[in-house]
């Protein structure tokens, strides 16, 4: 099963082109670039302020106090922490201590391991941000790919990570693993003189590559068509932050279970506090 299921990569991109079904000539044309000397340092500047970095745009990261609250939301370390509060009004500061330092723990675990979590992600995505060979100004030069933009030339080898969405305008046994984005088992051959239907679905563009997939074999050549926010990846990058987290099952049973405990004990609590209270104890030392 792939991507192509359930993101709609068939529709027009933001741009409102549907770069897979022009030809060569018509794409050089249409983002006013050079077969051989490519953008000029000025213009791909200006293009540049124009579109934006080419990098994809992240979701706020989850602040300290958000993940914090995050671990007291729950009924157990609620109740935990109501029985410190009421240990300690009585002067149960042994007991009281006792029960605040185990949430504590518990609390700071969580954050720890979340704040972790984070940290491997922002170092991977500093992995995905190579540089890109291109043309400008006529000569070949090497460029942060964030710094891409529609128009140029990027030229590719065996090994290189595509930098945003090209459509191919040379590819000599070109070869491309796309197995990140459309799920294909083994690497697509690319053919950059074909022109395909508007709507042909994401895995049959045979004459485009896409951002974050990588050459396995062969070399060619491709105009930058979609960069950032606006590529393949782009669009499923975004789909995914615009949906709201939800407890998975396992969590939601968790925490049904705990508040099934929870009432539970308290209610035991307060059988065996009436009991002894009718036996004739004291009821401080019964509620204790």
């Amino acid at each position: 099963m792939t991507l192509e299921k359930f993101v709609p990569e068939v529709k027009a991109p933001k741009n409102g082109k549907t770069w897979h079904s022009l030809s060569s000539e018509e794409i050089l044309h249409e983002l006013n670039t050079a077969t051989d000397l490519g953008l000029s340092s000025a213009e791909a500047e200006r293009r540049l302020q124009e579109h934006g970095p080419n990098q994809l745009k992240e979701a706020p990261p989850t602040t300290f106090w958000q993940m914090l609250w995050e671990q007291f939301n729950n009924f157990v370390v609620i109740m935990l922490i109501v029985a410190s509060v009421i240990s300690a009004i009585l002067g149960e500061w042994v007991e009281a201590s006792a029960i605040l330092a185990i949430v504590v723990l518990n609390s700071a675990l969580g954050v720890i391991q979340e704040r972790r979590a984070e940290q491997a992600l922002a170092a991977l995505r500093k992995l995905a941000a190579p540089e890109a060979h291109v043309i400008r100004d006529g000569s070949r030069q090497v460029v942060p790919a964030t710094q891409l933009v529609p128009g140029d030339l990027v030229l590719l080898e065996a090994g290189n990570f595509i930098p945003a969405d090209l459509r191919l305008i040379e590819a000599i046994n070109l070869r491309i693993e796309e197995a990140a984005l459309t799920g294909e088992s083994v690497p697509v051959q690319k053919d950059a003189s074909i022109r395909l239907e508007a709507d042909i679905p994401l895995g049959d563009r045979k004459n485009t590559a896409f951002m974050g997939t990588v050459v396995n074999y062969g070399r060619g050549k491709g105009i930058v068509v979609s960069t950032g926010m606006h590529t393949q990846i782009g669009l499923i990058a975004e789909m995914l932050q615009s949906v709201e987290q939800e407890a998975t099952p396992l969590q939601r049973r968790l925490d049904e279970l705990g508040k099934t405990l929870g009432w539970a004990a308290l209610a035991i609590c307060a059988l065996v506090f009436a009991v002894g209270w009718l036996r004739g104890y004291e009821p401080l030392h019964m509620f204790m």
